[in-house]
């Protein structure tokens, strides 16, 4: 790991959701291992809450605090998408927009030689460009989702696709045959992504700018599980296109005790292999009342033992008590997902929990809220990894009918966990980003060329 001529600055600005900057961890770590120094920006809460690098790799990793201006409808001390309910997260976007000018003042001060950035800083792809820095669109969405968003003009223009029901089918550039698409509530809850928001800029507009202005585009996919998305994405950009692999979670024996951890591995320990259902819905999807009521009935209706990370309807703990554990804090998940007695997890759809159950070989039964769920959900069905609805419990953890998600989900460990795979994805993305770094990085730093 010691550092050489050919090592690079790399600045991260991962947009404030936890679902999209512990991806960034994950490939800043990868990075960081190969001798590559990364300056990590975001706010300086999300900052103290991110899980820690590890020691040899400390050095190497800089998180860099940047504090948000006080925003009109911004409660206080808010600054993750996690900590706010779905219509306030629009005034977080407004707050971040208005960090454009110290970005840009620590870019220019630090010289780095690329940045990596989100859809939500959609301006700082030009930023770089006009300090002769080289950029990296970095979306978290994976190849099905980002191929049926499509191009930059698709998204910027904003009259390809105007209703709800235009998002429910595949669009015309996508030439081979997949149910990759919305269903109608999924669409209907985020429109405000088409429509706008209180930052004065759409969603779709911030990712068609976002692709339109940097130099490569990089996103968490691979080659092995959706080749023809891939394929389709090198065809709508006229620039690379790099897959950075699934960034697999590490060993969750890596991840220190907890004080809750004794507790839930005794339980788990009495229950027969295979057979628990694991229950959450990550930080950022909060069920209504009539979602949770739904899930609660179809875990109750299974007749499965569970562990559910939530906040319940009154009287559901009494029902299933002595067969389902109701947890209200936080847990450790990867630690519950090795578990030999969890066969399943009934999951949003969101990739990180998708990539966290298939790298230790549990089924997956999807039940989406928000954002890119279902169309990771689509993609999921469409290869028989993952079943939607709560109703599919009992068929996909034990019934002869569902033996196809549980062997696809074994199938799928090698693809999703295997090391050497997520090395070579690594390994071609920092070769091409060493290639082509600004010339005047080259020059300083005596390299001839």
């Amino acid at each position: 790991m010691a550092k050489t001529h050919d090592s690079l600055h790399v600045v991260m600005l991962p947009r404030l959701a936890f679902g999209r900057m512990l991806p960034y961890i994950e490939l800043a770590k990868l990075m960081a291992g190969k001798g590559h120094r990364i300056s990590f920006l975001s706010a300086p809460r999300n900052i103290d809450r991110l899980p820690k690098p590890p020691p040899d790799l400390a050095s190497l990793i800089s998180f860099v605090k940047l504090p948000l201006p006080a925003v009109e409808h911004l409660p206080e001390g808010a600054e993750a998408t996690s900590d706010l309910p779905y219509d306030k997260i629009q005034y977080l976007k407004k707050a971040f927009d208005m960090l454009q000018e110290p970005i840009a003042q620590f870019l220019e001060s630090s010289d780095p030689d690329w940045i990596m950035y989100d859809f939500a800083s959609y301006w700082a792809g030009s930023i770089a460009s006009r300090l002769g820095i080289r950029s990296v669109f970095f979306t978290i969405l994976i190849g099905a989702g980002s191929g049926f968003l499509g191009p930059s003009w698709a998204l910027k223009e904003g009259d390809y696709r105007k209703t709800p029901e235009d998002f429910t089918k595949p669009p015309e550039w996508v030439p081979f045959p997949t149910k990759v698409a919305f269903r109608y509530f999924e669409i209907k809850k985020i429109f405000d992504a088409v429509t706008g928001n209180a930052s004065g800029v759409t969603d779709l507009y911030r990712a068609g700018v976002a692709q339109e202005s940097c130099d490569i585009i990089a996103l968490r996919s691979s080659y092995e599980v959706e080749p023809e998305w891939l394929s389709l994405l090198k065809d709508i950009h006229a620039k690379p296109i790099f897959p950075v692999g699934q960034l697999p979670p590490g060993d969750p024996e890596t991840r220190g005790e907890t004080d809750s951890w004794p507790s839930i591995k005794e339980w788990l320990d009495g229950q027969k292999k295979g057979t628990v259902v694991y229950v959450a819905f990550g930080s950022e999807s909060k069920p209504s009342q009539i979602e949770l009521t739904e899930i609660a009935l179809g875990l109750e209706l299974s007749g499965l033992p569970f562990f559910w990370l939530v906040m319940l309807p009154n009287g559901f703990e009494e029902r299933v008590r002595g067969r389902g554990v109701v947890w209200d804090s936080w847990v450790p998940q990867l630690k519950i997902l090795a578990h030999d007695s969890v066969g399943g997890f009934l999951t949003h759809g969101g990739w990180n929990s998708a990539v966290e159950a298939l790298s230790f070989e549990r089924a997956l039964i999807l039940f989406t809220f928000v954002a890119d769920q279902g169309l990771n959900a689509r993609l999921l069905e469409e290869r028989q990894i993952g079943q939607s609805v709560a109703e599919s419990l009992r068929p996909v953890m034990v019934e002869e009918k569902g033996r196809v998600y549980r062997e696809k989900a074994k199938e799928m460990r090698p693809i999703f966990g295997d090391k050497d795979i997520q090395e070579r994805y690594v390994n071609n993305l920092l070769n091409y980003l060493k290639e082509r770094r600004p010339v005047k990085h080259l020059k300083s730093k005596g390299i001839t060329i």
